[in-house]
């Protein structure tokens, strides 16, 4: 090997050095906000960055180094049903089957999940937009009553634009098929829509968005305290609609696009 060869093939190593030094940066830094986030999409993240450095770093690459840097997710599950369908109300049917959504505030999701404390369970009840992903509505209570998921459902009630002949979906839960839930749907204009009874499946984007918070954010871990339960919960859904990329929403963050989309 010449001196000349030599000396290019050191400054090549080094380079890569600093490239990966670059990267194994950028990965911490957004892991530290989003633990749980996968590879893909924080490659989507940091991709300017490393644009802007000269760095090229592709999906295969990316998963490749986090693989060598034990940085790749492990997935746990846990559930417990929050789901209580043998009630005497009134059920509806599935309006979002047959429905194309082509913008956001056409339709909402809505569920309700659980969180340990060792101060018992925190229910957190969740409202999304279908088409946007983003979580318009959510709210923590002590119980599985229909409040929780009343106060998240006025929240999102009051993004909506007047006139949006929104269609509300969830499953055939008691808090959802209650007189005062339902007739706060219709005195405020929206169409009532539910799934099969046991075919969760209907209602798979709120289902997901429970997972996604639940193992991306921390919000399967016990928790000490409610108030801390209360505390990840906000920081969860704040990073979850201005920070994570969606791969359906073509890496942009629901946020990003419902924003876009409404003002569009």
């Amino acid at each position: 090997m010449t001196r000349q060869n030599y000396y290019k093939g050191r400054k090549v190593r080094q380079k890569l050095e600093i490239d990966k030094e670059l990267v194994l940066s950028l990965v911490q830094a957004e892991r530290s906000l989003q633990p749980q986030l996968g590879c893909r999409k924080i490659l989507s993240i940091i991709k300017p960055e490393l644009d802007e450095a000269g760095v090229k770093l592709g999906r295969d690459r990316c998963f490749a180094f986090m693989e060598e840097h034990d940085m790749l997710i492990k997935r746990r599950k846990r559930s417990v049903t929050t789901t209580n369908s043998r009630h005497n109300f009134a059920v509806y049917d599935n309006l979002l089957k047959d429905t194309v959504i082509s913008g956001p505030n056409e339709a909402l999701v809505s569920d309700i999940t659980y969180i340990r404390t060792d101060e018992g369970f925190v229910y957190l009840a969740l409202t999304m937009d279908s088409w946007s992903r983003k979580v318009v509505g959510y709210d923590c209570s002590d119980t599985l009553e229909a409040d929780g998921c009343l106060r998240a459902l006025s929240q999102a009630i009051r993004q909506l634009p007047a006139g949006s002949n929104t269609i509300h979906h969830s499953d055939r839960g008691s808090q959802y098929c209650c007189y005062r839930y339902v007739d706060k749907l219709k005195s405020n204009g929206l169409r009532v829509s539910m799934t099969v009874e046991n075919h969760c499946y209907e209602n798979a984007q709120a289902e997901r968005l429970n997972g996604i918070l639940k193992q991306e954010y921390g919000l399967e871990n016990t928790f000490k305290s409610k108030q801390a339960a209360y505390a990840a919960v906000r920081q969860a859904v704040l990073l979850y609609n201005t920070r994570r990329p969606h791969l359906a929403l073509g890496f942009s963050t629901p946020e990003e696009v419902h924003q876009q989309a409404s003002v569009a």
